[in-house]
């Protein structure tokens, strides 16, 4: 998707930072981050067997140390330097070479690989006692989060990309949802749309529906049907090019109940009261509470715990708007908002999310407009 100046000036970004923490080599071994600086794209990362590696030196190309069968792939990207082992082998699955690759490249210099939220060690534990009993690995020091947070022009036109691909499947689920269909039909129906509409695949799907509003927005779809006045929310995460899109639209079946309507435009006024404050130099502190304001009146948000996060290579990346994180926004940051109102007082839930990216004057949106009125299924 990308040409290879792309990567180099990602590779130069993160040594960079790299230089500023004093950092001889980073090892990384998650999809994210080995996509992010070689565009190595793949659904092979579903199988667990394997464990994927690559160093990326002060200076200099990245080295992937990888199981075999990736190599041709690998091959096809920025890294010249590749080094393989027939996997999976019991006795020694790659960490020898990568012990000898860190040694090689870093010497007597630190060694830091991600230690902070969202981050995760992917190989076998008893591999990474292995290799740290003779290399010592500290932290990147937030190398890579702070990287992969400011998005370059060409991944926000991917992510642009993936948004008005999952729009134009919301545009078309009244084809499809109607009283009387099962919300599992209707999820499955929703993801045939938006491989129609372009979508390389759908790895995320939530949703919920209800008579005033839904219960949770994280369970898997029942049997049951769409009945008329119920609220229906379908949140989805599409791929494009190896970006995501993430927000969601509710629907009415029929005319919604009154409370529901007002819990809709409070959605509108929070996702308004963000927007205002959607610039460079806010922090998500700052963006959080301006939601949350209108949402619980300053109580402090609801139990999904966030009112939104960043969006890139993963459905949710860097930042959350949260009280507690203090992250100071940037132009180049893609980000949703997502707030969410009980209906009513009651146990009912709505959620709404757009997508944005932070520009040098305030924000572009990136997913299209919600409608300033919930969207009607047919009864």
């Amino acid at each position: 998707m990308f040409d290879t100046n792309e990567f180099l000036t990602r590779i130069k970004g993160v040594q960079t930072r790299m230089a500023a923490q004093g950092l001889s080599a980073l090892l990384l071994t998650q999809e994210a981050d080995i996509r992010y600086l070689t565009g190595y794209l793949t659904r092979f990362w579903e199988s667990p067997t394997r464990p994927w590696f690559l160093v990326l030196p002060a200076s200099g190309l990245p080295i992937a140390v990888i199981p075999s069968i990736g190599a041709e792939l690998m091959s096809r990207s920025v890294v010249e330097d590749i080094r393989t082992w027939s996997a999976p082998d019991y006795s020694d699955d790659g960490i020898s070479l990568l012990r000898d690759t860190l040694r090689e490249v870093a010497g007597k210099g630190r060694i830091g690989t991600p230690h902070g939220i969202e981050s995760h060690l992917r190989m076998p534990l008893g591999d990474w006692i292995r290799l740290i009993k003779d290399v010592e690995i500290g932290s990147d020091m937030q190398v890579m989060r702070a990287a992969r947070m400011v998005k370059t022009p060409l991944e926000v036109e991917a992510i642009r990309e993936a948004c008005q691909i999952a729009g134009r499947a919301f545009a078309r689920v009244p084809e499809k949802a109607r009283a009387g269909t099962p919300l599992s039909s209707v999820f499955r129906s929703f993801q045939m749309l938006c491989l129609e509409e372009g979508a390389d695949w759908v790895p995320y799907l939530s949703g919920g529906k209800g008579s005033d509003g839904y219960d949770d927005v994280i369970s898997p779809a029942s049997d049951d049907p769409l009945q008329a006045g119920e609220i229906v929310m379908l949140d989805t995460g599409v791929i494009r090019n190896g970006y995501f899109s993430d927000f969601d639209r509710n629907y009415s079946v029929g005319a919604p109940s009154d409370a529901a309507a007002r819990a809709y435009d409070k959605l509108m006024e929070a996702t308004r009261a963000g927007e205002a404050l959607l610039k460079p130099g806010s922090t998500a502190a700052d963006i959080f509470h301006a939601m949350d304001t209108v949402c619980t009146g300053g109580a402090g948000g609801q139990s999904a715990g966030r009112l939104g996060h960043g969006l890139g290579l993963q459905l949710t990346e860097g930042l959350s708007f949260i009280a507690d994180d203090h992250t100071v926004l940037e132009a180049g940051m893609v980000i949703t908002l997502e707030p969410g109102v009980s209906v009513s007082g009651g146990t009912g839930l709505m959620v709404h999310e757009d997508d944005y990216v932070i520009t040098d004057t305030g924000w572009e949106r990136l997913s299209p407009a919600p409608a300033d009125q919930m969207l009607r299924l047919d009864t």
